[in-house]
């Protein structure tokens, strides 16, 4: 064997090395067998558009993986137009298979929509189940008298799936109770200073 066929063979074996590394690299190839051997049926070619589409197939086919296994009835399209949305899949799975146990009635499109809509859509079905305790910080008044009033309110919250697009969140449920209290402190000031005007006149009169 000359040296001319040995730098054949040589070049041929790295030309097979660069295309092995660059087909395992832009094909996920061990994704599709782990893929296959969790019974989700999906094509080479489309983990392929995938990378063309500039989607990471992993975003997508781990998601599905849990949810086919979790006995959720989704498919590839769905996962990726919600990838390509900005949306978390993830999330949106966790949350799909948590309802699915709970046995609450949540489908993929209300789901993705609550998720887009910036709403973490897993703590509202988390929520839903168990309803949540916020605390307000303390509001502090101060009487005509000098006397100081602090308030501090508890409110028991449960999430309402249904109303969570356009509703209000935790932040702006804490806002309305303060206002609540500040209205009450200021109707607690009033009765105050009305009741001191009371007992003045009272004295002026005798």
């Amino acid at each position: 064997m000359d040296y001319s066929t040995i730098g054949i063979l040589v070049v041929a074996l790295l030309i097979i090395i660069i295309a092995i590394v660059v087909l395992f690299t832009f094909v996920p190839v061990m994704l599709w067998i782990s893929a296959l051997s969790s019974g989700v049926r999906i094509g080479i070619f489309t983990l392929i558009g995938m990378r063309l589409r500039r989607v990471v197939p992993r975003r997508v086919i781990d998601p599905l993986i849990k949810a086919i296994k979790a006995g959720l009835n989704l498919n590839t399209n769905q996962l990726e137009s919600h990838y390509l949305a900005g949306g978390n899949v993830d999330r949106v799975v966790n949350a799909l298979i948590a309802a699915h146990r709970a046995n609450i009635e949540l489908s993929f499109e209300r789901a993705a929509a609550i998720d887009l809509a910036g709403r973490n859509v897993l703590e509202a079905v988390q929520m839903s189940v168990n309803p949540k305790v916020i605390e307000t910080p303390y509001i502090a008044g101060v009487a005509i008298n000098g006397i100081e009033v602090k308030v501090k309110a508890r409110i028991t919250v449960r999430a309402n799936i249904d109303r969570l697009v356009g509703g209000a969140g935790e932040e702006t449920v804490v806002a309305r109770v303060g206002e609540g209290v500040v209205s009450v402190q200021s109707v607690l000031l009033r009765a105050t200073k009305m009741s001191w005007r009371t007992r003045i006149r009272f004295r002026r009169r005798f």
